[in-house]
């Protein structure tokens, strides 16, 4: 009996949310409450130019206008959810290209393995905006071409990580009771490598999120992420850099907000990282 509750008091403590984690759910959450109030409510329309140009912060704009006179506020509450679309979008695409490909490589004969590894570590080389910027010089500026560059050039890196992890669970005793039971190899993956690797694909999965908010920032920047009257962040940064002394809440705001929900999602993958290794979790 002692036994037991010494078990259940040691477990308690790893059962607690780490402080990391309730903190970054707090900042990614303020940045999705004005992504999902932006989709039914907005202070002024987003084209209205009818306020003063470069005002400060007062009464009617809580964040004062831009040099076109439009709503600092109504233009950061559309930034966030440019920003959750395209991080969002992008991980799926690069978690379902890159986890295909990584596990076809683990299963994969040896000669296919080397090509695959070689040609994932020739794309992992080059910046992830680097070849974002490829792709949507192909494919013309959008959002959706944002997402696709920054989805496909984030999916080398899942799938690199996706083969070291199922090639480690492959080696595994519970696999060759799996093999040598008759289970087949699409129920190996479902019930075997998908549920083991999991964990720390998803640790990796939102620090990818944090990197594609970045990087759909960073082109938008640079005039090749969603073009006007898409309000990204990262295109209020570029709008606000020539008034940055004369109305520096225009750089201010969209950086804020930026640093906000990077630094949210990588708070929550620091706590994740806590849950999935058992090791970091005793030490705290």
């Amino acid at each position: 009996m002692t036994a037991i509750v010494e078990q259940v008091t040691d477990a308690a403590p790893r059962r607690r949310p780490h402080a990391t984690l309730i903190l970054g759910l707090c900042f990614t959450g303020a940045i999705a409450v004005l992504a999902l109030v932006s989709l039914f409510w907005l202070p002024f329309d987003p084209s209205d130019i009818s306020g003063g140009r470069l005002e400060g912060p007062n009464a009617e704009h809580l964040l004062g206008t831009d040099k076109l006179g439009r709503d600092l506020f109504t233009q950061l509450m559309i930034g966030a959810r440019i920003a959750l679309v395209v991080g969002t979008a992008s991980v799926a695409l690069a978690a379902v290209l890159g986890v295909a490909i990584g596990l076809t490589a683990a299963f994969a004969r040896p000669w296919v393995d080397d090509s695959l590894s070689a040609t994932l570590d020739v794309i992992i080389a080059f910046p992830v905006l680097l070849l974002a910027m490829l792709v949507v010089a192909v494919q013309g500026a959008s959002l959706w071409s944002a997402i696709l560059a920054i989805g496909l050039a984030m999916s080398a890196v899942v799938a690199r990580l996706t083969r070291i992890l199922a090639r480690r669970v492959l080696h595994e005793q519970f696999i060759t009771a799996a093999r040598t039971s008759g289970t087949r190899l699409p129920g190996i993956i479902a019930f075997h490598v998908l549920p083991n690797i999991a964990p720390t694909l998803g640790v990796n999965l939102a620090l990818q999120f944090g990197a594609a908010v970045l990087a759909e920032a960073s082109l938008s920047y640079l005039g090749l992420g969603a073009p006007p009257p898409n309000a990204s962040w990262g295109r209020l940064l570029q709008e606000a850099q020539g008034t940055v002394l004369t109305a520096p809440v225009g750089a201010i705001a969209p950086g804020i907000a930026l640093v906000v929900l990077v630094l949210g999602v990588n708070f929550i993958a620091d706590g994740l990282r806590d849950f999935a290794d058992p090791t970091r979790r005793r030490s705290r």
